[in-house]
């Protein structure tokens, strides 16, 4: 296994505008997940963006930024692109999709994506956590993906993600984290996929690759990091970050 980590960053988040460069203690934020990510210790770590005011700030840090075309559909797609440019001679095999909006992540989840990928047949894996409050059930903002679990509980494989309250009746529910590690060939194979009959549906990427019969492994893990989608989110890491400075 000889994975690269990649964050793809972009300024035109609609909720957030300008959110990688959102400043949290003194650091911008894409700078502070891409120190999460190089203390996974996991492979070399680039920044896959879209404007050249993202690239100057990680670059800054002691980063490497990879300039992708702006109009690309997707992350996914923006991953893809700068692992290309990165690694022409394709010795990295694994390629982890990081989200930019992570600040607090820890480096452990990073591991474990990977780790839960290398010794199976998937395609495609990704993380997921139990969900701890009974107003997530059926918050469309929570993702819940449908797995079928080996005997300790803590690996399996999905059969779905939705944006409804699944599976039916008692036991647990888990919420998905949006972190992800392809194989190489299957990010390539991914990327030249149609959008999906319930990809539109649902509105979840991950469909795509379930509907192209591409299997995707799941590790549990212990919580879900805090996602700075809003102005709100933004403050309560700048809270947390200042918090545990003190």
């Amino acid at each position: 296994m000889n994975p690269v980590i990649v964050i793809p960053a972009r300024m035109a988040s609609t909720r957030l505008p300008g959110k990688p460069l959102a400043d949290i203690a003194g650091q911008p934020m894409i700078v502070r997940v891409w120190k999460q990510a190089m203390a996974a210790r996991l492979g070399p770590v680039i920044v896959a963006v879209a404007e050249r005011e993202i690239a100057d700030a990680v670059e800054k840090a002691g980063g490497t930024a990879i300039m992708t075309d702006p109009d690309l559909p997707s992350g996914s797609d923006r991953v893809f692109q700068a692992v290309e440019k990165f690694d022409e001679a394709h010795k990295h095999d694994i390629v982890v999709n990081l989200q930019g909006d992570l600040p607090m992540l820890d480096p452990a989840y990073v591991r474990a994506v990977a780790d839960v990928l290398a010794p199976t047949g998937a395609d495609i894996a990704t993380l997921a956590a139990e969900i701890d409050d009974p107003a997530d059930y059926d918050n469309p903002s929570v993702v819940k993906p449908v797995v079928t679990w080996d005997v300790t509980g803590d690996r399996g494989r999905a059969l779905y993600f939705t944006r409804a309250r699944a599976p039916a009746n008692d036991g647990p529910l888990y919420h998905h984290i949006g972190i992800y590690a392809f194989r190489r060939d299957a990010l390539s194979r991914f990327v030249k996929l149609p959008p999906s009959p319930l990809e539109k549906r649902e509105k979840l990427e991950q469909l795509r690759a379930l509907e192209a019969n591409m299997g995707i492994a799941v590790a549990r893990v212990d919580s879900v990091p805090l996602s700075v989608d809003t102005p709100a989110d933004l403050e309560k890491a700048r809270a947390v970050i200042a918090a545990s400075t003190n």
